[in-house]
């Protein structure tokens, strides 16, 4: 005689609440699965991916989009899945520009927003959340900022100098 099959002593597992749990962890390893070492910062795959020349924002970007995939399957409205894709868009567009690239890779988290709108749209609790650390944002766009002078500063020379050598 053939036997019933036992039970699975697994409790029945929601396919909405395994695609978001999915979708969370990649967002975590692209957006914040890097502690920047003194701070309590957090840096992802995402902005280690753009600095690779030609395909590094491409790849990130696509990453992404597998987000607003599963978002779409999960049936959120267009407007929503439009605004995830402007997420990833700016964060693209931004990523590709040397050096202001990478800080905005690093502090945008087009992915954490994405499963934001998700969860909001699921009406799952988020986890808590993190509180702003306005001292390094300072301090980065404080670095930014010397970066920017730097450039322009260097820029001007090399200007300056090469007007010089025509003049001679």
């Amino acid at each position: 005689m053939s036997q019933l099959p036992h039970p699975s002593s697994r409790p029945a597992i929601d396919p909405k609440t395994s695609t978001l749990r999915r979708l969370r962890r990649l967002s975590y390893v692209l957006d914040n699965a890097i502690p920047v070492p003194g701070t309590p910062y957090r840096i992802g795959l995402d902005p280690l991916l753009g600095l690779l020349p030609g395909g590094g924002d491409f790849l990130g970007a696509a990453l992404s989009a597998y987000i607003v995939l599963e978002a779409a399957r999960l049936g959120l409205p267009r407007a929503t899945l439009v605004k995830m894709v402007s997420n990833i868009l700016f964060e693209t567009v931004l990523g590709s520009v040397p050096v202001l690239g990478d800080v905005v890779d690093a502090s945008w988290k087009a992915n954490a927003k994405n499963v934001t709108l998700v969860e909001e749209h699921l009406d799952i609790p988020r986890q808590a959340k993190p509180k702003t650390d306005w001292f390094f944002l300072a301090l980065l766009l404080g670095g930014l900022l010397l970066v920017v002078i730097a450039v322009a500063a260097v820029s001007i020379a090399i200007l300056g100098w090469l007007l010089a050598g025509i003049n001679r």
